[in-house]
Parts: C-alpha cells; sequence; structure tokens
C-alpha cells in the first residue's frame, strides 16, 4: 500500500512504543518519515535501521518539544531537508503519575509541557506551511484518560483532554485552507510502561475492556495512517478511540 507516496511525516516521540509503530507504518504506506526523539538517539536510529532496510525512506531528528524554540527549530529543518511537510503526528508524551493533593507543580507542568503544549507549539508552526500549501493532516495522540479521566492522573488527563479540545478548534480554524486535524485516543496498549504493571492492575484494566484484549502499537498505527491519508478526507475534528470496547460514546 502506497497511499502516503510522496508525502513528509513528522512524528514526535517517535523512537519507542506507539511511536515507534507509526513511523514504520507512515513509512511502509510510503511517506518520508523524520523520526523524532528527545534523548533517546540510539532508539530513534533503530526506527530509522528498521525503515531503510525495509525500503522506506527515513531520519532521525532530536528535539524537546515542551521548549518552544526548539519546535521552531525542528519544523524548520526537517522542511529545509525535504522541502515540504505535509503530516503531523503529535506523539510524544510523558506521564508523572500521583495522587491530585500529592502531586508537584514540577509534576504538573513537566506533563502539560510535553503532552500538550509540545502538540501546540508544533501544530502552530506546521500550520503555517501546511495553509500556505493548502493541504496537511495533523493527527494528535491522546488517550482515552482524557474522555474519562483516572484516579492519580490528573495532570495526564488534563492534558490527553485540553489536546482532544484543541484539536476541534484547529480543525475548524484550518478546514478552509484544505487542513485536516483529528486525534487517537488509544486504549490500554501493551508497550514496555504496561508491560511493567502489576498482573493484579493488568487483570484489572482487561476486564474494562469489551473485546477482552489489550491492543498493539500497531492498532494504533494503522488509524494513524488512516486518519493521515487522503481516504480521511472528508474526517476533520473527530477523536477516534482506539480501545477495543473500553469507552463507549
Amino acid at each position: 500500500m502506497t497511499r502516503l507516496e510522496g508525502r513528509v511525516a513528522l512524528v514526535t516521540g517517535g523512537s519507542r512504543g506507539i511511536g515507534a509503530a507509526i513511523c514504520r507504518r507512515l513509512a511502509a504506506e510510503g511517506a518520508v518519515v523524520a523520526v523524532n526523539y528527545a534523548g533517546s538517539a540510539d532508539a530513534a536510529a533503530a526506527v530509522v535501521d528498521d525503515i531503510v532496510s525495509a525500503g522506506g525512506a527515513a531520519a532521525a531528528f532530536q528535539a524537546d518539544v515542551s521548549d518552544a524554540r526548539a519546535c521552531d527549530a525542528l519544523i524548520a529543518t526537517v522542511v529545509e531537508r525535504y522541502g515540504r511537510l505535509d503530516i503531523l503526528v503529535n506523539n510524544a508524551g510523558i506521564n508523572r503519575d500521583g495522587l491530585l493533593v500529592r502531586m508537584s507543580d514540577d509534576d504538573w507542568n513537566a506533563v502539560i509541557g510535553t503532552d500538550l503544549s509540545g502538540a501546540f507549539y508544533l501544530t502552530r508552526a506546521a500550520a503555517k506551511l501546511m495553509m500556505k500549501a493548502r493541504s496537511g493532516s495533523i493527527v494528535n495522540v491522546a488517550s482515552v484518560i482524557g474522555l474519562v479521566g483516572n484516579a492519580g492522573q490528573a495532570n495526564y488527563a488534563a492534558a490527553k483532554a485540553g489536546l482532544i479540545g484543541m484539536t476541534k478548534s484547529v480543525a475548524r480554524e484550518l478546514a478552509s485552507r484544505g487542513v485536516r486535524a483529528n486525534a487517537v485516543a488509544p486504549g490500554f496498549i501493551t508497550t514496555d510502561m504496561t508491560d511493567a504493571l502489576p498482573e493484579a492492575a493488568r487483570d484489572a484494566a482487561l476486564a474494562t475492556i469489551a473485546a477482552r484484549r489489550f491492543g498493539s502499537p500497531d492498532d494504533i498505527a494503522a488509524c494513524v495512517a488512516f486518519l493521515a491519508s487522503d481516504d480521511a478526507s472528508y474526517i476533520t475534528g473527530q477523536t477516534v478511540a482506539v480501545d477495543g470496547g473500553m469507552t463507549f460514546a
């Protein structure tokens, strides 16, 4: 499948987990992929090697997305190298879990800074290019936690809910210029982070999922690739929960 042939995609947090799966999927569908990472240079290089070995095109780009200037420089560097930017996937995210009354200002600000502000900085920079080109797709990786909340994750839930709200506003602002914005809300996805959870916590999560299984990073990547493609040309401002029926709207 080459429905993204000729497109240039930037994926933040692309060195591992869901981000790495998104990078590989977009490349497999023909896109040239800019793999962003904050500190995991070796992991990002491994993703690039996987893509190139499979016949795709990719390169790694370092930037801390919580830094506005770094985000502007990242967009400029990608465009300087490839001449364009067609797809932006705001996937970078961190968590600093803790009960509300014990949550520090630093833990709140760190999560908001990376998970929400980073997406804003990059979207602001990319939107200028996409509006000029009158084409583009922005896909934000949110979370079902942004839809339903979760004890011990007030910062993460606020960031992801904010990302969903921002997606809708961006979609309204940019639709007339041919630019689409959508969000994906993953449910319980198997990653290194979730594999470390105690068995009791995993069993409790599984009981809430109608499909009675956890998702994989590839499930999220498939949805992102669809939303980034022309197959979704009449879809904007939407949030797609990829969660096996963990949440029903």
